[in-house]
């Protein structure tokens, strides 16, 4: 007997496990998850869009329009940098971050500091926007690589849709 040979990747993997960590997001419209990953293929740390931890999600907005303190925009941590702060002791140097949504601007800065050298994404919806424009230009100052995440499997039963980014 041989073995195995149908089982998934470590991008299908990694993805897989980002967005599972987005399933915990409460946000009524967008869910985005995020999986840190060292050089050998282990998890260091793992988030999702919400609110900073002690901030009670009840007394906040979640909403998308409205001035700027009646939105989520002012009060939400985007699930890249929930995914840097959840780590306080590891180094996240030479690591890879697997999101299912291109960086913004503002997490873009945060995974340069860190030290992630690689961003697979699913979507770059807001491809045109100023602030994916400005983070594509400080990833390729920095030297970081960004590749849109490509599944291997044809039957892959993990649902790597994202309709609710």
């Amino acid at each position: 007997m041989s073995k195995r040979e149908d089982y998934i990747d470590w991008d299908e993997y990694f993805m897989g496990v980002s967005l599972l960590a987005a399933k915990r997001s409460k946000d009524p419209n967008t869910q985005v998850g995020a999986c840190i990953v060292n050089p050998d293929n282990k998890i260091i740390s793992t988030g999702y869009n919400g609110f900073p931890i002690g901030i009670d999600d009840d007394d906040f907005p979640w909403e998308r329009e409205g001035g700027f303190l009646e939105t989520k925009y002012a009060f939400v941590c985007h699930a890249e940098l929930n995914a840097i702060l959840n780590n306080p002791v590891t180094s996240l140097k030479n690591c890879r971050i697997y999101v299912a949504l291109f960086p913004c601007n503002e997490c873009t800065k945060a995974i340069i500091q860190a030290g992630i050298k690689e961003v697979i994404y699913i979507s770059d919806k807001y491809a045109n926007t100023e602030g994916t424009r400005a983070s594509k230009l400080m990833f390729n100052a920095a030297g970081i690589k960004y590749r849109a995440f490509e599944s291997s499997k044809q039957d892959l039963t993990i649902d790597f849709s994202v309709d609710s980014i």
